[in-house]
């Protein structure tokens, strides 16, 4: 069964959370958790966050058992951009581009889903 956290709008750029997201990819939930809590990066206490978010997601809403799950994605997707202007000399002025992220994390426990499928509900088959 598949568990996910989603955090939107964080002021973070997609390009700097992406290589953590990465590494965090098949990881038991324990290691992936130390990597977030040791790591110097401000990607990191925000995917820390989702994390957690994730695992007390599996453990309230889907009774599932923490030791048993694994980070099956972690997604750092682009949000929305803020504009903004620096001024320039002689009345010009150039772009400020403030870069938001979307972050989804998704933990697995591994066991195949119990996939029923509409012939089998109605007696058909």
């Amino acid at each position: 069964m598949d568990v996910m956290a989603i955090t939107k709008f964080t002021r973070l750029s997609p390009l700097k959370a992406r290589p953590l997201a990465r590494k965090l990819r098949g990881l038991p939930v324990s290691e992936a958790l130390q990597l977030t809590q040791f790591s110097n990066r401000k990607a990191a206490a925000l995917l820390d966050k989702t994390l957690r978010s994730a695992i007390a997601n599996a453990e309230h809403n889907a009774e599932l058992e923490v030791e048993s799950l694994r980070v099956k994605e972690a997604i750092i997707d682009e949000g929305p951009r803020h504009r903004r202007y620096w001024p320039r000399a002689r009345g010009s002025a150039s772009p400020i581009k403030k870069r938001t992220c979307h972050v989804r994390v998704v933990l697995t426990d591994g066991q195949p889903e119990n996939i029923v499928s509409d012939a089998e509900e109605t007696g058909e088959v």
